[in-house]
């Protein structure tokens, strides 16, 4: 890759560092308690006592937008994280063993991707009742396949090349082949694949944060603020802006990074006459 091709996804770099960075920091960047109610100063616009305004509550906006990121990243990066481990095992038993295994992951997976995924986040979150734990295992329970299909497919493939039969041949355990052989080799697809995903899981923790069965209030969630925001937004725009942007910026971030790292990939891959 050019530098020039490389451009996107070093401001995607950038985007995602400052997130971060102000995420991690907040209590020290906080002008404001997160939380602190000042109905005296309700519904101020930007100024320089509240560089975003305040809300109906007269909670300072820039204060929560630092926190408000907390909540989200830290819980879309878990769930993708146990995503991507229950796929990788799933996918890595059903390519690797074939036959009887298989084909009953595989009508398992069918059975979770012909389910609409967020109608059953929905479903599940309603169920168990907004909380993390519910949210959780709304996030794994439809994400999963996603996980799963690629990495069988990765596992398929690597299984024919010649020096896991010469493995084979010599007598290597099945595990040790796995554990020691195939999963390292699906290492650079795995990065690029995580790399997409939690951004479609930060897009289902809003969706459902701003439904209310997700984040709840009055914890400083963007999405929360999103939702919070709805019956003032008209009169007073700053209540929407400042969360939505940030909540935008980050998915770009995410997705430019993504993007870089999957033509790093291809590169890479034409470099070495492809796979």
């Amino acid at each position: 890759m050019s530098k020039r091709q490389m451009i996107p996804g070093i401001i995607g770099i950038v985007i995602l560092t400052v997130i971060l960075a102000g995420s991690v920091l907040a209590p020290v960047l906080a002008p404001y308690e997160v939380n602190a109610v000042d109905m005296s100063q309700t519904l101020r616009t930007p100024s320089a006592a509240h560089l975003f305004g305040t809300d109906l509550l007269g909670r300072d906006i820039f204060s929560r937008i630092l926190y408000g990121g907390r909540s989200s990243i830290l819980l879309s990066l878990t769930a993708t994280v146990l995503s991507m481990l229950a796929g990788m095992a799933v996918g890595t038993l059903a390519g690797y063993y074939g036959g009887i295994c298989d084909d009953v992951i595989l009508v398992c997976m069918n059975i979770f991707q012909g389910l609409p995924g967020t109608s059953l986040m929905i479903a599940i979150a309603g169920i168990m009742g907004p909380s993390f734990q519910s949210l959780m295992i709304a996030l794994v329970l439809t994400s999963w396949t996603g996980f799963a299909r690629i990495i069988r497919t990765e596992v398929l493939r690597l299984k024919e090349e010649n020096f896991v039969k010469g493995l084979k041949i010599l007598g290597v355990s099945n595990q040790a082949i796995i554990w020691k052989h195939i999963v390292p080799n699906m290492k650079g697809n795995t990065v690029v694949l995580f790399a997409t995903r939690i951004g479609r899981c930060i897009m289902s923790i809003s969706g459902l944060s701003f439904l209310g069965l997700g984040i709840q209030p009055p914890n400083p969630d963007w999405s929360v603020m999103l939702n919070d925001a709805r019956m003032n937004f008209r009169s007073y725009p700053h209540l929407i802006i400042a969360p939505g942007v940030c909540l935008v910026l980050l998915l770009l971030g995410i997705n430019l990074v993504g993007d870089m790292l999957r033509d790093l990939m291809d590169h890479k891959r034409g470099e070495a006459g492809g796979y």
